[in-house]
């Protein structure tokens, strides 16, 4: 059973362990320490540092009974914001297995979906809503959704729900609820500036800083601009990671560089906000089943989102801003894993890249783009290693003899070692030039 020097009712203990956790991570253990089921949070934690559960055990605490079960009311009890319709669903997910034995009935509301039928589980009766701004704020205008009984709300990735972009949508759900309400604001990066704007919406918050506790080494490249899209392909063929994405910063260069890594033969998907809905949806599901191993995306297309197994981010662009860094980075090393970031600059870019690390509490290791030998002599070791594993059967031993009564050893090797290039894309040159 899985134990904490906090409060963890019984039945979330279950759950937990029969979802495989042996032990609860840094910021669950942080949140149930706390002696107040009712204080405000401001909790800065990295990605895949396990924040919805965490905040999902605070509600627990707040509004389940004795027994483990939830507490129903004429209304909702909880509200959770997302920025993305991706987000919230994936938080609505996270919500349902983690209160399956309480009763709770959870909902999500958000832009793109059906908003007749979000009505009608509103009417039904729903305890938990997990929506984006301007859907919850829809329905709180046309009644649907009834905020005189919500008890807490949380704000997920409070930095961008706090920016100007939500705010105006964000201050009107915040008004349809109770003025005593418990706030809970949770991200992955909290600056001087998100701490003031959160002053605004919360009374005397705690604060839980738990950053650092992501797991991913950060590297730099510096290339000429001419060179920066060959240094990205070589960079994913000399990882071959299971999962990557590539950052752009704008829109039309992801979806031109997106366009240009499937010509060149990568496995990839776009994500940016140009898609619609089903494109999008059909995007992530290529990647997290698998047929997709590369997504080129934007940041606002990429937040929030759950890649498993995301073993290297590529920063093709430079992010704006520090925090922007910190999100795209903190991709990868994940839940325990560890992962590898890349920043691809120009050389005039390197300054820049390094007053945004220093400003995220980040290092570069700046190395050489690897050229198009650093990449062979990579798949020569691959390719070794893949060779030593096949175990050989009658079949492929009886083949294997046929084939050296014909040819060389020297002959066979080179159709293997050509066959396995062909199967991958080609490197890129790097020129040098500007």
């Amino acid at each position: 059973m899985i134990t904490c020097r906090g409060r963890l009712p019984k039945a979330f203990a279950r759950t937990l362990a029969s979802r495989g956790f042996r032990r609860l991570t840094p910021v669950q253990r942080a949140v149930l320490r706390l002696e107040a089921d009712d204080r405000d949070l401001l909790v800065s934690a990295g990605t895949g540092s396990g924040k919805t559960v965490a905040f999902g055990l605070m509600l627990a605490r707040r509004l389940t009974g004795p027994g483990g079960r939830f507490r129903a009311a004429a209304g909702p009890r909880a509200v959770v914001v997302a920025p993305t319709r991706e987000l919230a669903m994936q938080v609505r997910d996270e919500l349902a297995w983690l209160f399956e034995s309480t009763g709770a009935r959870i909902g999500c509301c958000t832009g793109g979906s059906e908003m007749r039928a979000e009505r009608a589980a509103l009417a039904a009766g729903l305890d938990v809503v997990v929506g984006t701004p301007g859907r919850l704020g829809a329905h709180l205008r046309r009644g649907a959704l009834v905020g005189a009984h919500v008890d807490c709300v949380v704000l997920d990735e409070a930095d961008h729900m706090l920016a100007p972009d939500f705010r105006a949508e964000l201050d009107v759900v915040l008004a349809a609820f109770p003025a005593g309400r418990q706030t809970l604001l949770f991200s992955a990066t909290v600056g001087a500036e998100v701490e003031a704007l959160a002053r605004g919406v919360q009374r005397e918050a705690v604060r839980i800083d738990l950053r650092g506790t992501g797991r991913f080494e950060l590297q730099g490249v510096a290339v000429a601009r001419g060179d920066r899209e060959a240094a990205v392909v070589n960079l994913l063929r000399l990882h071959e990671a299971r999962a990557a994405i590539v950052f752009c910063a704008r829109r039309d260069s992801a979806g031109a560089l997106a366009e240009r890594l499937a010509g060149r033969g990568f496995a990839v998907a776009g994500l940016t906000g140009a898609m619609t809905q089903a494109g999008r949806n059909a995007a992530l599901a290529a990647l997290r089943e698998g047929r997709a191993r590369v997504c080129v995306a934007t940041d606002l297309a990429a937040r929030g989102f759950d890649l498993p197994g995301l073993d290297l981010v590529l920063h093709a662009e430079l992010p704006g801003s520090a925090d922007v860094l910190l999100h795209r980075s903190g991709r990868t090393g994940r839940a325990g894993r560890s992962g590898l970031a890349v920043l691809v600059v120009t050389p005039r870019e390197r300054r820049r890249a390094e007053a945004l690390a220093a400003r995220a509490g980040l290092g570069i290791a700046w190395i050489p783009a690897p050229g198009p030998a650093a990449v062979e002599a990579r798949d020569m070791e691959r390719m070794l290693a893949d060779a030593a594993g096949v175990e050989h059967g009658p079949d492929e031993v009886h083949a294997a003899a046929r084939l050296l009564a014909i040819l060389s050893p020297e002959r066979i090797a080179a159709a293997y070692r050509r066959l396995w290039a062909a199967a991958r894309p080609v490197p890129g040159a790097l020129t040098g030039g500007r």
